[in-house]
């Protein structure tokens, strides 16, 4: 299926429903039955499992980190991003959490959707702390207020990637790895964020109808940056793409095309023959 779609020059994969803790060896976990009972009732619409996209986004994750395709996770798409490279997931931060830090982080607030904060400490010299040098109040208070829509988070960060954020009870909330991720002008990068920065926007400012994108429109003017290095990175994985290996693409797209228009032509003449049909009757 995903061989439709190449070539992938980036991937930006975002929200949606929990991943199936079946994929992360989480089927047992210290919760009890009752607690489990609880979260789905209480995250309904995040705990109806999917996993036929959980088999294709996995695959997808599986692919860049093969071929170092520029990748960007946001919330679930972090989540999916650790589990397809080793790494675990609580099934419920606030739960599990509470009991291991003793530290009460709240990470979901349907009474506040996209106006609840939580603060975030930022790890120095990582690609986060770049993008939000200018936001810190000094050089030992590296801390960010951020969004947070999520009841599940990174438990154990798989070894190829490095922590670039904490919230107070510990959870990793941002991470990165630093073997793919040099000069996005090189056409690497390899992300993933719990929080979403593109929701992170002041909307007492006037600027928002008229300059959507303009940094002063968000929290912080770092919160752009993340987009725009991933878009850097896609367009230099792409220039790096050798000539010769894009012709040889460009006639296998070719005839997919045609196999694409060809089974739309065949449905359209189904289509109208059924219809006559039911005319006639």
């Amino acid at each position: 299926m995903l061989d439709n779609y190449e070539p992938i020059h980036g991937v930006l994969l975002c929200e949606g429903e929990d991943v199936d803790p079946l994929l992360y060896d989480e089927a047992i976990c210290d919760l009890s039955p009752e607690e489990l009972e609880e979260i789905r009732r209480l995250h309904s619409s995040d705990t109806a499992i999917d996993k036929i996209k959980d088999s294709i986004e996995l695959q997808l994750v599986r692919r860049c980190m093969e071929r170092n395709i520029p990748y960007l996770g946001i919330c679930r798409g972090s989540q999916l991003l650790n589990v397809a490279c080793g790494g675990t997931l609580y099934q419920d931060v606030e739960k599990e959490l509470l009991r291991k830090s003793g530290c009460d982080v709240k990470h979901i607030n349907y009474d506040d959707y996209d106006g609840h904060r939580h603060p975030l400490t930022v790890v120095d010299n990582t690609p986060l702390h770049l993008w939000f040098q200018n936001s810190f109040k000094s050089e030992n208070d590296l801390q960010i207020m951020v969004n947070s829509y999520h009841h599940q988070g990174i438990k154990r960060l798989a070894e190829r990637f490095k922590p670039m954020a904490h919230s107070p009870d510990g959870l990793i909330e941002a991470f990165y790895d630093p073997n793919a991720y040099n000069n996005p002008e090189e056409g690497k990068f390899i992300v993933g964020l719990q929080f979403h920065p593109e929701r992170m926007r002041r909307y007492d400012n006037d600027q928002n109808d008229t300059k959507p994108f303009s940094e002063s429109v968000f929290d912080y003017p770092g919160c752009p940056r993340a987009y725009l290095e991933f878009v850097k990175a896609v367009v230099a994985y792409q220039k790096s793409l050798s000539p010769c290996g894009e012709e040889r693409i460009a006639p296998e797209m070719e005839k997919k095309k045609k196999r694409i228009v060809r089974s739309f032509s065949i449905s359209k003449l189904t289509f109208e023959e059924d219809l006559g049909a039911l005319l006639i009757k």
